[in-house]
């Protein structure tokens, strides 16, 4: 069978091709709700679907967009993917994912597939301080937003967690328990000291700080994933060892009750316990971890919606910082220590 094309849409439709353009380019200003209606049925019906290729080259676009994310296996990362893949399509705009594996050489890579590709905008979880490809990105004045992270020496629309808050509020919940022996647990910072490990670290000695508590630079560990339950077995075989601990990140979390769990550890009796990112499994463990959320999903919106912007305006608009507020999400992890 021979496909449809545009022409036939509207010759069945009983409308201009013109009528018919500008109803797929959702341009009702001016049409009624019956004509709109006939043309939707008259598309349904002959199973018409719209040239992407002429679209492109009427626009000089691609429609697409390229995601690279640093770690897939974030809960934010998850979140932030799903967030930005929904406003994008709802604006017509196809998603490439990438997942990068912390792995700059990857990014790298990745970087110059989707530019020659040429993708209309970058949404960036950035893995490090490759300035260049960043750099290279923008001389090329392709709009470029990062997510979660910032890189020293390039300037662009970022958007991330308010990080040293989210920190404070969390230590400032376990003082309020009596806790002042807290242990900060973080994946390790990386060659070029990702944004939200280096400002949770700062946040974590700002509020000791505040609060008058002693600042012990052995209760601020950081490991790969798989050497945590070696970190958490010298922590808590010190002789005056941490009462609670603060996990930096979902995976840290996982790890932390993962060994409680083998251990036999009870949490809150023996072991107070707080996460930053509101990771799903937090909410059905046995007690329910307390943690300290990001907005993630509005997160991953606000970063399709600023990117769609620019991708309007050619990159124009004045480079700026979004901070996300953190929110306290109370659960049965933290005993108190004293009244």
């Amino acid at each position: 069978m021979k496909k449809p094309t545009i022409e036939d849409v509207a010759k069945r439709a009983g409308v201009s091709k013109s009528t018919v353009s500008q109803y797929l380019n959702e341009r009702y200003q001016y049409m009624s709700e019956q004509t709109r209606k006939r043309i939707s049925e008259v598309i349904e019906d002959l199973k018409y679907q719209p040239s992407g290729l002429a679209r492109s080259l009427k626009h000089n676009r691609t429609f697409m967009v390229g995601i690279i994310v640093a770690n897939i296996d974030y809960s934010l990362s998850i979140k932030c993917i799903r967030a930005i893949e929904n406003e994008l399509q709802r604006n017509k705009m196809q998603v490439i994912i990438c997942n990068a594996d912390e792995n700059p050489d990857k990014e790298r890579e990745y970087i110059e597939m989707l530019a020659a590709r040429q993708v209309d905008g970058l949404i960036v979880f950035p893995t490090g301080d490759e300035k260049s490809s960043y750099n290279r990105i923008m001389e090329m004045k392709l709009p470029l937003v990062f997510l979660d992270r910032l890189v020293d020496g390039v300037t662009t629309q970022s958007l991330l967690l308010d990080n040293e808050a989210a920190v404070k509020m969390a230590i400032q919940e376990l003082a309020r328990h009596g806790h002042e022996r807290i242990a900060l647990l973080s994946l390790p910072l990386g060659e070029y000291a990702i944004t939200p490990r280096k400002e949770r670290i700062s946040g974590y000695k700002k509020a000791m700080e505040e609060l008058e508590f002693p600042i012990d630079e052995s209760l601020i560990c950081s490991a790969p994933k798989a050497e945590i339950a070696v970190m958490l077995e010298r922590l808590l075989a010190m002789p005056h060892s941490p009462t609670a601990l603060l996990a930096g990140n979902d995976i840290v979390l996982g790890e932390i009750l993962k060994y409680a769990n083998k251990r036999s550890i009870r949490i809150p009796d023996e072991l107070s316990v707080i996460g930053i990112d509101d990771a799903e499994f937090a909410h059905i463990y046995n007690p329910v971890i307390t943690t300290i959320s990001q907005p993630a999903y509005d997160m991953g919106t606000q970063a399709a919606r600023i990117l769609l912007s620019s991708i309007e305006q050619q990159g124009k608009e004045l480079p700026i910082t979004y901070r996300f507020p953190p929110v306290l999400q109370p659960g049965q992890s933290v005993r108190k220590l004293r009244s």
